[in-house]
């Protein structure tokens, strides 16, 4: 997957953040920060870690207020 963008809503967590590592991923691409349990910048960041032998070039809060609504309003839909 070298070529691969991946574009999500929110940023991704420790396991998913080392998931795109794993997978090679080349670009991410989210929306909303997790101040929380984000591992793309926000608490940690896996993405460029020195200890993994890939990095994946992130850019993040594109579309920041509109992919929060997006979230709220799906947990909203859930409760």
């Amino acid at each position: 997957m070298l070529d691969a963008t991946l574009y999500v809503t929110l940023e991704p967590c420790p396991m998913c953040a080392g998931a795109l590592v794993m997978a090679r991923i080349d670009r991410l691409v989210y929306g909303a920060a997790d101040p929380k349990g984000g591992a793309a910048g926000s608490v940690l960041d896996l993405t460029v870690h020195p200890g993994f032998n890939h990095r994946v070039r992130v850019t993040g809060g594109v579309l920041a207020p509109e992919s929060e609504m997006i979230l709220q309003d799906f947990f909203e839909e859930r409760r």
